[in-house]
Formats: structure tokens, sequence, C-alpha cells
């Protein structure tokens, strides 16, 4: 497949280049990190970090429960075998993958050049565009499901909901859904606020399920979502885990050093939780579904 979409996919502005890229956020003010004054990385900038660790985001991520596709046909009102669905944000193709063996005929959206290679080699079966939420490359009306797995949080919502609603048939829907950490789970708590404390913040949708009430807030009111929650889990070593949580976008934009130094440490930390070195990774799935009116 190549990167240039066809008739429905047509670009409404195809030399425009996706916003996010067009030239980074004006600078946030400095914070002490450790004694030393810091500025905390752009949105912008960290969107573009995964595309220098796009390998190490497929192989390390976790993937998504069956559960999760069957509430999706359930709040939706449609299987998803047949429909026609635009993976958005698709990454490295995680959700796209999962989305076209239950049958869907599904576009992967993707706006970065390292991620979407490592999408092509993975599913070179699967249609690729490259773009992004906030411009949707598809004609008015086209679509069944629009789908954002971990993604919906790096759109411009005023921007976003109006294109995912333009590009959706009448009875289209919009589904967005993140893996969220269980947080009664005592060593994961644990682990966020050691994340918190070393690096000033946390991979916030992944801890508290922040990007799922950011999409309830839609600037637009143009949503009408229900949500559901599905928890899982998954046995990984410990290494996989660590190799999972240093492929956040914090992580990535961070001193590498410092990451390491970090990353060995909670390497210990998690041997002594789990001696026989496989962690228990459990989740909850918050999925958002508003189907268009």
């Amino acid at each position: 497949m190549n990167d240039r979409p066809e008739a429905p996919y047509a670009p409404r502005n195809p030399a425009r280049a996706p916003k996010h890229l067009e030239k980074p956020l004006v600078p946030r003010p400095t914070r002490r990190h450790h004694g030393r004054m810091t500025t905390p990385p752009s949105h912008a900038a960290r969107a573009r970090s995964f595309n220098e660790a796009a390998a190490q985001y497929a192989a390390n991520r976790p993937s998504y429960p069956p559960a999760l596709f069957d509430a999706i046909e359930e709040l939706s009102g449609r299987p998803l075998a047949g429909s026609r669905v635009a993976d958005v944000g698709a990454g490295t193709g995680i959700a796209t993958a999962l989305l076209h063996a239950r049958g869907a005929q599904v576009v992967a959206v993707e706006p970065g050049p390292g991620m979407a290679a490592e999408l092509r080699r993975a599913l070179p079966e699967v249609e690729l565009v490259r773009a992004d939420g906030n411009c949707l490359p598809f004609a008015d009306a086209t679509l069944d499901l629009i789908t954002y797995a971990q993604s919906w949080h790096w759109t411009d919502q005023t921007r976003s909901v109006p294109e995912a609603l333009r590009a959706l048939k009448p009875d289209g829907a919009l589904a967005l859904w993140w893996n969220t950490h269980a947080l009664d789970v005592p060593w994961i708590v644990e682990q966020s606020d050691r994340i918190g404390r070393r690096f000033g913040a946390n991979p916030a949708v992944e801890k508290n399920g922040s990007g799922a009430r950011a999409a309830k807030a839609d600037p637009t009111g143009s949503l009408d979502f229900t949500h559901r929650r599905i928890r899982w889990s998954r046995r990984v070593p410990v290494d996989l885990h660590l190799a999972n949580i240093g492929s956040h976008s914090i992580f990535l934009v961070d001193d590498q050093t410092r990451t390491q130094e970090f990353l060995t440490a909670e390497r210990e930390h998690l041997l002594g939780v789990f001696p026989d070195g496989f962690v228990e990774e459990t989740y909850v799935v918050e999925l958002l579904v508003a189907k268009r009116r």
C-alpha cells in the first residue's frame, strides 16, 4: 500500500501538513526538577516522540481484550464485520489489527512517519493514510465507525469533533478508548507515585483516565457518550514491562541517562514484588462511544 489516499479518502487540503506538526507550541514556564530548572516538553514534542521509538512501542505496549470490541459493537449498534472503519492515530496498528481481525473494512490514519512505517511493516494488507484527526482524509458521511485507541487526547477537539461528525454516516459512531492502570492494585499505585516524584508528571491517561474525562468535556457540546469499563490483565517479563512504561512520551522526551537510571531502580522494586520475574499488569479500559445525532 502507499501513503496516497484514493477516493473517498481524498484529503480536504492535501497540501497542508497535520496541524500539530506545523510548528511547536509556545514553551511553557520552567519548573524545578530535583534542584534543576527545566522546561516541560510541549504537547507536540511529546506526540512526535513516538516516531523514534515505534519498534519499542509495537513490541511492548499492551493490546486490548476481546470484550472491548464486543462492547463497541453493542454500544454502536452495529457489527464490526463489514463496517467501514477509520482507526485514527493508529500508531503501530495495535487496535487496527484487532479491528481488521473482526472483519472491519479498516483504514489506518497515522500522522507520524516512524509509527506509520511500523504499521505498514506489520499490516501490509491494511490501507494506511498519513493524516490526523483534526483534518480527516475522508469524504462526508462515508464511515460507519471512527475509532481512537489511546490517541484522542492528542487532537484539538474543537476540530476533531466536527471532523468526526462530518465523516460519519448518519447512523455512525465514534469510539474512544484508553488502557488505564487499575488503581486498586497496590504495586501499580506505588509505581505511579515513583514516576510522579521522579518526572514531575505521570502518563496521565494511563494513570487516572484523564483522557476519558477530557473527552466527556467536549468543547463543542456535540457528543453524548456512553461510558463502559473493561478490566483485564496480562502477565509479562519484568523487562518487557519496563520497556512498556519506557515507551510513554514522558520518558521518551526526557534525558535518556536519567530515564535509564529510573528504569534500573524500578527493576529492583519490581523484582521485590514479583520475584519470579513476571509482572501481572492490570488494566481498566475506559471506553466512550457516541452515536452521531
